[in-house]
């Protein structure tokens, strides 16, 4: 079984004022089910998890689980919400009383939009991650790379909140070697936390998007699998985002290629059961 722990869906018309940069043009557009179920179909993925699209408003969240509770392959939702928010603990439980509710299997806020460098400390916000983890809910990072050292304070601060780092933390692998380098300290102190998995996807986004070889991910893949091991690492497609530099097929057989040697346990792990632990997807 293959699970894609990252993807997407919108409709242009719902609000997604991101899209509107020039150099998204590929991808303004809407992408829904039954698109996503022709790219799982050709790809022999089994199972997903849909992710909030960058809304960042709770509105999105009943879209999301309606789409989930109406198409099996989905098998969990990574809904938006503000971790300093005061009422956090009811919004969850009002995403859990919507239709698919029960779907939910994590939050995840914009933090790579965050310029504080101590937000992840502010006392409100450390509320909110206690309060994500008495829900047992996982917490979605989608943060820079520059953003790596303040994630792991509060990942070592917050053992029983389960992490869940997005793109690897989105190292420069435009940069090649200096782009590795600058990275993958950072990411060996978030790695030393074992409370914290991360996804191998959205690399080819932070590659050149028209040039990029599967060998320009190898040596960022290589180091994440030295540092979480398999079992702490997850397939991730970042559909249809992926679509800026390759379509959802060549993801998949690129990550496949420059993965290291696995035994066939640990290759499940990183292409389905390490998903299906971290947020606790249902059989």
């Amino acid at each position: 079984m293959i699970v894609d722990a990252h993807h997407h869906l919108w409709r242009i018309s719902d609000g997604y004022s991101w899209l509107d940069a020039p150099e998204l043009a590929p991808i303004r557009r809407s992408f829904l089910p039954a698109d996503l179920l022709a790219e799982l179909a050709a790809a022999g993925v089994d199972r997903t998890v849909l992710v909030e699209g960058g809304r960042c408003d709770t509105g999105e969240a009943e879209i999301l689980l309606g789409y989930a509770a109406s198409t099996p392959a989905i098998a969990g939702v990574v809904a938006w919400a503000d971790p300093a928010d005061p009422e956090l603990a009811a919004t969850i439980a009002g995403y859990r009383a919507l239709p698919g509710g029960e779907l939910l299997v994590g939050v995840r806020p914009q933090l790579q939009g965050e310029t504080d460098p101590g937000y992840l400390d502010r006392p409100a916000v450390r509320r909110g991650l206690r309060t994500v983890a008495e829900a047992g809910l996982a917490f979605d990072v989608v943060c820079r790379a520059d953003q790596l050292p303040a994630v792991a304070r509060v990942a070592r601060e917050v053992p029983e909140l389960r992490f869940v780092l997005d793109h690897l933390g989105k190292p420069a692998v435009r940069d090649g070697a200096a782009g590795l380098a600058g990275w993958a300290g950072p990411l060996a102190e978030l790695a030393a936390s074992p409370n914290v998995t991360a996804k191998l996807s959205g690399l080819v986004t932070e590659a050149d998007w028209r040039r990029w070889l599967p060998a320009d991910l190898r040596p960022f893949v290589a180091e994440a699998v030295r540092l979480f091991g398999p079992e702490r690492l997850m397939f991730g497609s970042d559909w249809p985002v992926c679509r800026l530099a390759a379509d959802y097929g060549a993801v998949l057989a690129a990550l496949t290629e420059v993965l290291p040697p696995l035994s066939t346990a640990e290759r499940s792990a990183v292409f389905g059961a390490t998903a299906v632990r971290a947020y606790r997807l249902r059989d």
